[in-house]
């Protein structure tokens, strides 16, 4: 059982049945133990009430930081064409076309820095954004000049694939203060299957040197890594984490595939079922656990977050994991164009010829234009899982989240049908996974969840 502050408790079908027909005694153990964890109240008013109302106000923190994540597309060019690009990026050499000029990006930061929220993450993408760096050095000094008159704090965050990385652009991303997020998708063979040049041949060799270099002028800790599964990754869990290891990092987040741009294209070839993904994380959790077991560091991400939600009272900042969905109101992407979407995934669907989800143009709206209109409206209105058929009654539902735009380009609409949803499917299996783990309660594991959740290593768990 859970209730909506997050809370959990484990109870059988007989105990169950006794609770909700007040037949438990009021002396018995289980009757104290669900009251001590707000399952029951016996008058109303009850301070147990003001206590929920607390909890349930902060995991919806993540509301007062309206609009927090700004995501710039400066450049669909790519000297990439990786096998499941949800950009759908184009040939490099295409420049005045796919490119954000100066004026385009001054507006946007403009619309950023309106924001409510005091604390702002600028993350610039493409396309391989390296490819219109003079924009890329604009957004960085014009938002960071700004910044203070409107009483904001910033961090920039550069996606970059590396293999373009000079040791000027190095500098300058160092001297900025800028973390940098590239993609590893595993060992060699790995990589190199979903992850090439435009000419065809495999991008590994590349990337782990430009890793390297980065090192150089960098902190590690501010350089991140992220994976995503195609079908060919699938035999590989061991090697894809060893391969994240061995290259120093403290931290994957493993990724599914998104039914955009050339991954819908080439679904036939890399493509696989949601089982298939589940079996494939299942693995993938059990070896980064008996890694940290063994004295290494390094957390899956995306288990992190959700052992968050489930562990601690506190909100998350993941925008796939809220409820309203963070579109628009969480996170929001200016393109190249001056055209502005509620999410990555809105826009790789424009690029895709649905223009559904545009939010209005830098140039033609005001902020109250983008973020006050029908649509974000909707989008809110339709991803409420307090209200959503599959998802009001279900036991997770707190420690999980909606994609209305996912729901749209898979389904045909921003609600959705949960029980043919990839989506739902996944993310209700790994919580039930971690559930088994958590109130089985084995030290070993609970001492690696609760290093990633503290930042420490095990050790240190183990000596507390």
């Amino acid at each position: 059982m859970t209730n909506m502050a997050g809370e959990y408790f484990p109870l059988s079908n007989d105990a169950f049945k006794k609770m909700v027909s007040y037949d438990l005694s009021p002396t018995s153990e289980l009757y104290l133990r669900l009251k001590a964890k707000h399952f029951i109240v016996e008058t109303l008013p009850d301070p147990a009430i003001d206590l929920l109302a607390t909890k349930y106000r902060t995991k919806k923190s993540f509301l007062y930081d309206f609009t927090s994540l700004h995501m710039f597309v400066v450049t669909l060019r790519c000297n990439q064409k990786c096998i499941y690009c949800h950009a759908s990026s184009v040939n490099k050499t295409e420049k005045n076309k796919y490119d954000m000029d100066i004026e385009t990006a001054r507006k946007a930061v403009d619309i950023c820095l309106m924001s409510p929220s005091k604390s702002l993450k600028i993350e610039i993408q493409g396309g391989e954004p390296l490819l219109n760096f003079e924009t890329v050095k604009f957004i960085i000094e014009y938002a960071s000049n700004h910044a203070l008159a409107k009483d904001k704090n910033i961090e920039f965050v550069v996606c970059s694939n590396l293999t373009m990385i000079t040791e000027d652009t190095l500098k300058y991303l160092a001297d900025n203060n800028v973390f940098i997020s590239t993609s590893l998708d595993g060992p060699k063979d790995v990589h190199d299957f979903n992850r090439r040049y435009r000419e065809g041949q495999g991008t590994y060799e590349d990337v782990v040197k430009s890793l390297e270099k980065a090192r150089k002028y960098i902190s590690p800790t501010r350089i991140s890594a992220l994976m995503t599964t195609t079908k060919y990754s699938l035999s590989y869990s061991h090697e894809i984490i060893d391969e994240y290891v061995n290259r120093g990092f403290t931290s994957i987040f493993i990724r599914p595939l998104n039914p955009f741009g050339f991954a819908r294209l080439n679904i036939h070839e890399i493509g696989y079922g949601s089982k298939e993904f589940i079996n494939f994380y299942k693995e993938l959790l059990d070896h980064i656990i008996s890694i940290n077991l063994a004295e290494t560091f390094i957390e899956e991400a995306f288990t992190s977050i959700l052992l968050t939600r489930i562990l601690t009272p506190f909100s998350t900042g993941f925008v796939d994991l809220q409820f309203p969905a963070g579109t628009g109101i969480s996170g929001v992407v200016y393109v190249h164009d001056g055209n502005v979407y509620p999410s990555d995934e809105s826009r790789m669907l424009a690029q895709m010829g649905d223009n559904s989800f545009c939010m209005g143009n830098v140039h033609k709206n005001t902020y109250d234009e983008l973020f006050f209109n029908s649509m974000i409206k909707t989008l809110i209105r339709d991803s409420c899982l307090e209200s959503l058929p599959g998802c009001s009654d279900c036991a997770f539902q707190l420690y999980c989240g909606v994609d209305p735009i996912h729901n749209y380009a898979t389904q045909g609409n921003i609600v959705g049908h949960r029980p043919t949803s990839d989506f739902c499917t996944i993310h209700k299996e790994i919580i039930k996974h971690l559930f088994g783990i958590i109130l089985q309660n084995e030290r070993n594991q609970m001492d690696v969840f609760w290093s990633w959740l503290t930042g420490r290593n095990i050790s240190e768990i183990r000596a507390d």
